[in-house]
């Protein structure tokens, strides 16, 4: 019996050694400009990830505020800081292709178009965190699986089902004619917005690629992400979202 009250007092101690170890390990963290951003950066990349402090203001400014906003921060970010411009000039182009408030495209549209052509170059990292994105967009829990094993028999509009097949006749390089553009004029969609498409599963092609060489795994928080609606927290009031 001693040796058991023994044991367990041996165990609450080094319990509690244990506790106060990562407790201060996590105040390091915070305040050491050497760490690299949220999460553990192995096995995310065959190539390096700069730390901190190895990288321009701007660039940690602009990640410190991804990953405040959502929690965490996609790879991508970590695994494109390798090599600054490259950086900064994919990103203006994501955003003005992903972000823009004019046309006929919607964000879960976006996300789709990404889904689709990214399963067709078999990326893994933007089939996983596309699909987690328009999950949350779209409000729609399945469509994004159902697309990535075969858009033509998933749940969709006629209207996405035209998006996708011009934005796969793109991603093949296959002849575009008038007749695919007649096909979205049909659905509502006009010339800019075949250009919009277009230019997203070009942008995406070279990305996919991007992703293959330098083996780009996606974070496992996109996994889960909009699957389950969010309870609401009853001791608190609703509180209106606001928009950057």
């Amino acid at each position: 019996m001693a040796c058991g009250i023994i044991s367990q007092s041996f165990r609450l101690h080094a319990f509690k050694a244990l506790c106060k170890k990562y407790i201060q390990l996590s105040a390091a963290m915070k305040t050491d400009n050497s760490r690299h951003f949220s999460s553990e950066p192995k096995n995310i990349s065959r190539y390096p990830i700069p730390t901190k402090k190895d990288l321009p203001y701007d660039m940690v400014e602009r990640m410190e505020q991804v990953e405040s906003k959502g929690g965490f921060l996609p790879n991508v970010f970590k695994v494109l800081s390798h090599r600054p411009a490259e950086f900064r000039a994919f990103f203006a182009y994501y955003n003005e292709l992903m972000n823009k408030e004019t046309g006929n495209l919607t964000k879960a549209d976006r996300e789709l178009i990404v889904v689709a052509t990214s399963v067709h170059n078999k990326c893994l990292y933007c089939v996983i965190s596309h699909s987690a994105l328009h999950r949350i967009y779209s409000k729609k829990p399945t469509v994004s699986d159902e697309v990535v094993v075969n858009y033509h028999t998933a749940d969709l509009s006629p209207r996405e089902r035209a998006m996708l097949d011009f934005a796969m006749t793109v991603c093949r390089c296959d002849t575009v004619t008038e007749e695919h553009f007649q096909s979205l004029k049909e659905v509502g969609f006009d010339e800019e917005d075949a250009w919009d498409i277009a230019a997203i599963a070009a942008f995406f092609a070279m990305s996919n690629r991007l992703a293959h060489v330098t083996d780009m795994r996606p974070n496992l928080e996109f996994y889960n992400m909009g699957r389950v609606p969010r309870e609401k927290r009853k001791d608190k009031p609703d509180e209106k979202v606001i928009k950057d």
